[in-house]
């Protein structure tokens, strides 16, 4: 079934989502108290000054901002040499006030967007990207996807729940369809003869499956479980587990939020192959 609200796909509404998602961050920064910006969150290692920093650090770094020096310790968090880049950002500004990271982020967000709407460019064009060479469309969903994230990730540790229905979480909810095939055959083994649908009730309300078929190199793939087309005649039925849940649970799985035991869904098939598609779908890094 076609994803309700629609994802953007041209460039305007591209364009429009990602500020209307970096805003929000910018209105949840500007909106806290100072012993807020000490709250932890879902994100592991990071306060809500430290998310605060992290997306003000990073939209410097893709407008040619060069990060300051410094060192980073060895975090629990810090596993991956990305992920060292990232917490530069964060480190950096650990001893500053979280209401000065918050100003900072609300002087540079307007130029950021400016910057970003005047990049002449249409969404084909080859960009240099965070891991290599990437098409400017897709450099702006993986932008918008991390701010939407990190978005959510506020408002959890704020209690200011929000933004489920909007152009931001559309984009995320089918950056995970788009990723099920490759969950499902490659990273939680379902074996073949399977498939799996997710059933995503709102407020982003969408339906995916993919069924897993053997390959002519003898690997398992995925092929889509509601292409219209019947399978052929004669073989057998096959067994399909359908989970159940809501966007926010959806996402927050996604984003590696949250444990599997820690979401509420519902399954319709198999428990046991519904639980290894939820482990294995962690989307982001």
């Amino acid at each position: 079934m076609p994803m309700h609200p629609p994802a953007p796909e041209d460039r305007a509404g591209l364009l429009d989502a990602f500020e209307r998602t970096l805003q929000s961050v910018v209105d949840l920064g500007a909106s806290c108290r100072d012993d807020q910006f000490d709250w932890q969150t879902e994100c592991p290692g990071w306060t809500v000054k430290d998310q605060l920093s992290h997306v003000v650090g990073t939209e410097k770094a893709f407008a040619g901002i060069s990060r300051e020096p410094v060192t980073v310790p060895a975090y629990d968090h810090v596993s991956s040499q990305l992920a060292w880049v990232i917490e530069q950002d964060v480190e950096t500004r650990r001893s500053r006030p979280g209401s000065e990271v918050a100003r900072e982020l609300a002087e540079f967000a307007p130029m950021r967007v400016a910057q970003v709407r005047a990049f002449d460019a249409d969404l084909d064009t080859l960009v240099d990207g965070p891991l290599g060479e990437m098409t400017f469309g897709e450099l702006l969903r993986i932008r918008i996807i991390d701010l939407w994230c990190h978005q959510q990730d506020l408002r959890v540790a704020l209690d200011r729940p929000g933004d489920l229905d909007s152009a931001g979480a559309a984009i995320f909810t089918e950056a995970i369809l788009r990723a099920l095939p490759r969950v499902v055959a490659r990273e939680a083994h379902v074996e073949v003869g399977h498939a799996v649908a997710l059933d995503v009730s709102g407020p982003v309300v969408a339906r995916e499956g993919v069924r897993v078929v053997p390959g002519a190199d003898g690997r398992p793939f995925s092929e889509p479980l509601y292409s219209g087309h019947d399978r052929p005649a004669g073989e057998e039925q096959i067994d399909v587990t359908t989970i159940h849940l809501s966007t926010d649970a959806l996402t927050r799985r996604a984003a590696g939020r949250r444990a599997v035991d820690e979401i509420h869904f519902t399954v319709t098939g198999s428990d046991e192959i519904a639980r290894r598609v939820l482990e294995a779908l962690v989307i982001t890094h």
